[in-house]
């Protein structure tokens, strides 16, 4: 956990969001799109077909701007923004699949090239010799996404890597073969979203024609997609469908991702079949417009739930979302996490100063001050605590407890709090007592998560974890001495304004 810490107003996690989703949507449809023009152009050429030869021209133009430049940046924005909130984790697949990386980059220099060359070159080659430029650029395409499929769906089912370590056990991961055929998938929905606008130029007579033949393609990528999201469901681990499936499942939130991913393909399905299908003269830009956002939707919501259903690791079982390992949590349990971050060995010894350098290598990598999922914002304030205590009229105590209250005391009852809070006239005598109340919450939250390490090292660190039985299954351990636990949790409680009652 030894490296320099970043801290991003709007949380690391967000931006990560951002980027990501945005690089992502447009590499599939570099992939896609190469895959649509290239065939679309040797249809063309066999049936001697100019305005299908046209759709591959101008929609190669697209293809450029839009993959090999906006594609580019933000791939490399991804590799900046992941370098600089997560390097454990970085650092962790550099090792293990370094010669992963570099194959993935020969395929992405021959993609970039092909893509250049097949735009340059319309009518100043020989068609076979151009449609063997589109060949190569696709090829290149895919075969970037065969690598980094490899590692990216490691990371959520790492298998039997984590008892070997061994490069092709972990590459061809159980949800390997399953996610390739989602995202190939998925590749063919980005292509047709972007491809419409061009198809939309066509001429009058040959519109609904160009149109329909997008339709069609766009229900292969449903069916694949489908396909390939319920092959990549069934391979996960029992450990990890269950943080969103079944009558109770343990992350409620991701539970309604799946759904919105699930009935987002449902309504790009539909709106493809009426609108590309049956009647493609009603076609409008309009119906493109909807089709991205159905398919922009069922491809950001997977990525979230992929995302989600790995918390609390970047890599399962191994690697905590803080950098933390699953092999150090003894060790620094022992000796302390100042003696294994300089960041947080660095400065003033005070209790609160040492805390919140302790927050800042162990909680920041999730949490912000006050942004997203801001720690300010859980604890209560002196206000927070009247309106529960008052209970004026009587019903709205126990609204304001489960609204400030029910996240972190999800099994106790509104009427069992009630009866060990102070009372109103308490607080307004002392207001001290909530800024107490919370340091006493904190700390003991604190030694749950410490405790919670504990329990974590005792799992089978050759099989996926089974998290669904601790306090807080997606939040890291905290790792540190009890000196170090009594130090975060008063930076912790010196957050609150409870002392004075003021504003935060």
């Amino acid at each position: 956990m030894d490296y320099p810490i970043w801290n991003v107003a709007m949380g690391g996690g967000v931006l990560m969001a951002w980027v990501a989703i945005t690089h992502v949507i447009v590499s599939h449809f570099a992939i896609g799109g190469g895959l649509i023009i290239v065939i679309t152009e040797t249809l063309a050429v066999r049936r001697s077909d100019p305005e299908l030869r046209e759709l591959a021209r101008r929609s190669s133009l697209v293809l450029i701007l839009v993959s090999t430049v906006f594609g580019a940046i933000s791939g490399v924005g991804i590799w900046v923004v992941a370098g600089l909130i997560s390097p454990g984790a970085i650092a962790a697949l550099i090792h293990s699949y370094v010669w992963g990386w570099a194959i993935e980059w020969v395929f992405f220099v021959l993609e970039i090239v092909a893509a250049l060359v097949y735009y340059t070159t319309w009518d100043t080659i020989s068609k076979s010799a151009h449609l063997m430029v589109g060949w190569l650029y696709f090829i290149g395409a895919y075969l970037s996404l065969v690598i980094i499929n490899g590692i990216v769906t490691f990371m959520l089912t790492p298998g039997e890597w984590l008892e070997t370590h061994a490069f092709w056990d972990g590459f061809f991961n159980p949800t390997y073969w399953p996610s390739l055929v989602l995202r190939t998938g998925i590749c063919i929905l980005m292509a047709v979203a972007f491809l419409l606008w061009p198809a939309f130029k066509a001429g009058a007579d040959r519109r609904p024609d160009v149109v329909r033949y997008l339709g069609w393609w766009f229900l292969a990528g449903v069916t694949v997609s489908y396909a390939g999201y319920r092959w990549w469901e069934a391979a996960l681990p029992d450990t990890v469908t269950a943080l969103f499936l079944g009558e109770a499942p343990t992350l409620a939130g991701l539970a309604a991702t799946r759904s919105f991913t699930l009935w987002s393909l449902t309504v790009a399905l539909a709106v493809s079949v009426l609108a590309l299908l049956l009647a493609p003269k009603l076609a409008r830009g309009l119906t493109a417009v909807v089709l991205m956002a159905a398919a922009f939707g069922f491809f950001g919501g997977y990525e979230r739930l992929r995302e989600g259903t790995r918390k609390p690791f970047l890599i399962h079982s191994h690697l905590f979302s803080n950098g933390l390992l699953v092999s150090q949590i003894d060790e620094i349990n022992r000796t302390g996490i100042a003696l294994h971050s300089g960041w947080v060995a660095a400065g003033d010894p005070g209790l609160e100063n040492l805390g919140a350098r302790i927050f800042a290598a162990q909680c920041s990598s999730c949490h912000t001050l006050d942004g997203y999922q801001s720690i300010r914002d859980a604890l209560p304030t002196v206000a927070d605590m009247e309106l529960v205590a008052a209970d004026d009229p009587p019903g709205t105590g126990e609204v304001h407890y489960r609204k400030q209250c029910s996240a972190c005391h999800r099994d106790i009852e509104y009427q069992e709090m009630a009866g060990v809070l102070p009372t109103l006239e308490e607080i307004r005598d002392d207001p001290e007592i909530i800024r107490e109340l919370n340091l006493g919450m904190i700390t003991t939250t604190v030694i749950q998560l410490r405790e919670m390490g504990v329990e974590i090292t005792a799992f089978d660190r050759e099989t996926t974890f089974d998290m669904r039985g601790l306090d807080r299954p997606s939040m890291p351990p905290f790792v540190g001495t009890e000196e170090e636990a009594e130090a975060l949790a008063a930076y912790l409680a010196s957050l609150d304004s409870a002392a004075t009652g003021g504003e935060r």
